[in-house]
């Protein structure tokens, strides 16, 4: 699917910042309604309820959200507006944008693995929820990757393959999510609260900034808005 975003540049050259602005607030309302619908409420309901569970989500969407920060802190990457964040290795500039939307993705794609994790057929039904809200909301990534690179004059074959390389992470934190809550199945409410602190910590500190940098604020906030609508009435229809 995030291949599937780029294509449009192959015919758009120049895609423009409110566009992608409003693409990237309809991503930010996908992952956010995916955080709260597919992973923190199952998660709630997989702890039990009550104090334990609360305790659980909140230490686990915590950890989530250090363990982004620290990647953040000490990976270096570059943000297509903020510039170069992280450690001070020399790297050239297109491995630096991999780095930083690669840190994006991995918590997309280790939530839908933690979806899938309890086997049963009601967390087949959650992890293919997100899969297809994670997915719907990597349409507007790639365009926005792609158009960007095309914008700092890479070639059109880089933003593509560039594109089409960032949302391969994804699968990888699939498997590892996977992985990590078929280990034991009490891990499952903390492997759902972990993700969902990753993903709030991508959506507060990555997405939402980077689409109110422009002057296009509104726009991005009805994307907000609108992917949020779409992710939540996919999960309850789905669900």
């Amino acid at each position: 699917m995030t291949a599937a975003g780029a294509l449009p540049v192959i015919f758009f050259r120049e895609v423009s910042a409110k566009v992608l602005d409003g693409f990237l607030g309809f991503a930010a309302g996908v992952m956010l309604a995916a955080t709260s619908f597919s992973l923190i409420l199952p998660g709630i309901e997989a702890a039990g309820g009550g104090v334990y569970a609360a305790l659980v989500m909140a230490a686990g969407i915590l950890l989530g959200a250090l363990f982004l920060d620290a990647s953040n802190r000490y990976l270096p990457h570059r943000h297509f507006l903020k510039g170069r964040e992280g450690a001070g290795v020399s790297l050239q500039r297109i491995w630096l944008f991999i780095f930083a939307i690669t840190l994006h993705n991995f918590p997309e794609g280790l939530a839908v693995g933690v979806g899938f994790g309890s086997g049963d057929p009601e967390g087949i039904l959650n992890g293919l929820t997100l899969a297809a809200g994670i997915g719907l909301q990597n349409l507007p990534e790639g365009l926005a990757v792609a158009a960007a690179l095309v914008g700092l004059k890479y070639g059109l074959p880089a933003a593509l393959g560039v594109a089409a390389l960032t949302g391969l992470v994804e699968p990888v934190g699939g498997l590892l999510g996977v992985a990590f809550v078929n280990i034991s199945a009490p891990l499952l409410p903390w492997g759902m609260a972990f993700a969902a602190g990753a993903m709030l910590f991508v959506i507060s500190d990555e997405i939402i900034p980077e689409t109110h940098r422009r002057g296009f604020e509104r726009i991005a906030t009805f994307g907000v808005m609108i992917g949020f609508v779409v992710m939540m009435f996919l999960d309850i229809t789905l669900g």
